[in-house]
């Protein structure tokens, strides 16, 4: 039998811990997945023959850019050679930093050499300084440049600042400059990217998100995190009952192309987002997986894609390992078959600055070889 005074006294103290234990879950850190936390592979020291390039000029200027499809139809699908080595050359010091990073941190976490951190952290530093890439000046291409810029960066950020070796322990203030300027840029790239209509909303909308949540956990700010989740969820509704995403299908002859740059994203925010608690495989009857399953039926036989639009595609992209990256988080999300993992073991290691660089290292280290990749 119960006893009511005991019941009257315990009730609000139930109360109070389950509210005590809600409050700390709901502040738990947001954190990456586990292979973000590997640690150095060795430390060496001596001479370093790589040394530490010339830093990038830090780019402050408008984010006004041509595009490479600059003079096509509203497919955006015929490439203009003029106009694509002009966005190279006025963006080349802001590509420069985003592959520099990516190199330096994976040669780092292989190696453990001081220098490589110290120019790593030097030239993003400098840039957090310089409030570089913060231009409120900018057009569609500007600003799909300043997001791709911080994905590469955050992401390759995380492996620092996560990886159980602690490297960033002697840094604390140069960390503290780099993750201010991420937070402000990407409180830019969720101005630059909210709430645009369905119709404009493509892959450019995806990797905005995943710069977000990058920059989420590189940070520890649950409202980027949240406004990922969001995207991403507006991006899986966006793909049909048979895995087609309606307007990449608008791309013509690049729309299996322009599927598969849809999904390394897609992917690595559900990733980032199961470690954290949310669970977005199913989000629309599973649309990631059926998006994945349509995309790699297209590359062994692209004829429902031609049936869809009309076009002949083009198989250019496809035909490089790296495009593929998204198989890592993907085969973690979801079952590969026996002949996906077999056509992802034959691809390995997947480098790819966009995403940070070696996901294969983070995701299936079992299998890293090799030095391919960028």
């Amino acid at each position: 039998m119960r006893n009511p005074k005991l019941t009257a006294f315990l009730a609000p103290t139930l109360l109070s811990l389950a509210m005590f234990a809600g409050a700390t879950q709901a502040a738990a850190p947001l954190r990456p997945p586990q292979g973000y936390f590997a640690a150095v592979d060795k430390f060496k020291t001596g001479d370093n023959s790589e040394g530490c390039d010339a830093m990038p000029t830090p780019y402050t200027g408008p984010l006004q850019f041509r595009s490479k499809y600059e003079g096509s139809d509203k497919a955006r699908a015929t490439l203009n050679v003029q106009s694509e080595k002009a966005f190279r050359d006025t963006t080349k010091d802001i590509t420069t930093l985003e592959r520099g990073t990516a190199k330096r941190v994976m040669q780092f976490m292989r190696d453990g050499r001081p220098e490589q951190l110290d120019c790593t952290l030097n030239w993003l530093t400098a840039w957090a300084q310089a409030d570089a890439l913060m231009s409120k000046d900018f057009n569609h291409t500007g600003k799909s440049m300043r997001k791709w810029a911080l994905g590469s960066m955050a992401s390759s950020y995380i492996r620092l600042k996560f990886s159980d070796s602690h490297p960033l322990a002697q840094h604390q203030q140069q960390a503290q400059q780099i993750e201010a300027w991420f937070s402000k840029m990407a409180d830019q790239v969720v101005s630059d990217w909210d709430n645009l209509p369905l119709e404009k909303t493509n892959n450019h909308s995806y990797w905005a998100a995943w710069s977000v949540m990058a920059t989420a956990v590189a940070t520890n700010r649950r409202d980027l995190f949240d406004w990922a989740v969001k995207e991403y969820k507006v991006g899986a509704n966006q793909i049909d009952a048979d895995g087609f995403l309606p307007n990449e299908l608008k791309r013509q002859q690049r729309a299996l192309a322009y599927h598969n740059y849809a999904l390394p994203p897609l992917a690595m925010i559900a990733s980032f987002a199961q470690v954290n608690g949310v669970d977005l495989r199913q989000e629309n009857n599973g649309a990631l997986k059926r998006l994945g399953d349509r995309v790699l039926a297209g590359v062994k036989d692209p004829e429902e894609f031609e049936k869809k639009n009309g076009k002949k595609q083009d198989m250019t992209d496809l035909k490089e390992d790296m495009k593929f990256a998204w198989l890592e988080p993907f085969c973690t999300l979801y079952t590969c078959s026996a002949d996906v993992l077999e056509k992802k073991h034959g691809m390995q290691p997947f480098k790819t600055f966009r995403l940070g660089g070696d996901l294969t290292k983070v995701y299936d280290p079992s299998h890293e070889k090799g030095n391919k990749g960028s």
